[in-house]
């Protein structure tokens, strides 16, 4: 299953390798759609692929880490 987010990471955490480890720690595939990056804050549209458990708990994950977690209509448009 594929969902698609859209993403906030706060100035705080812009240094750290997220989108590493959620390849690395998870069951997912995540693919970036796009983004903006700012010395304050990132943004991000991105797609990630895999079982349902698995991306509840990369969600999960992203959130307990400060990231700002939209997720989007399950049904829109192939592109974000």
């Amino acid at each position: 299953m594929k969902r698609k987010l859209f993403l906030s990471f706060p100035q705080k955490i812009l240094g750290e390798p997220l989108l590493y480890t959620l390849g690395r720690d998870f069951k997912v595939v995540p693919n970036i759609q796009g983004a903006s990056i700012s010395k304050d804050v990132a943004l991000m549209a991105l797609e990630m692929d895999g079982e349902v458990a698995e991306l509840d708990r990369a969600v999960e994950f992203l959130r307990a880490k400060g990231v700002d977690v939209e997720v989007l209509k399950e049904n829109a448009p192939d592109k974000i």
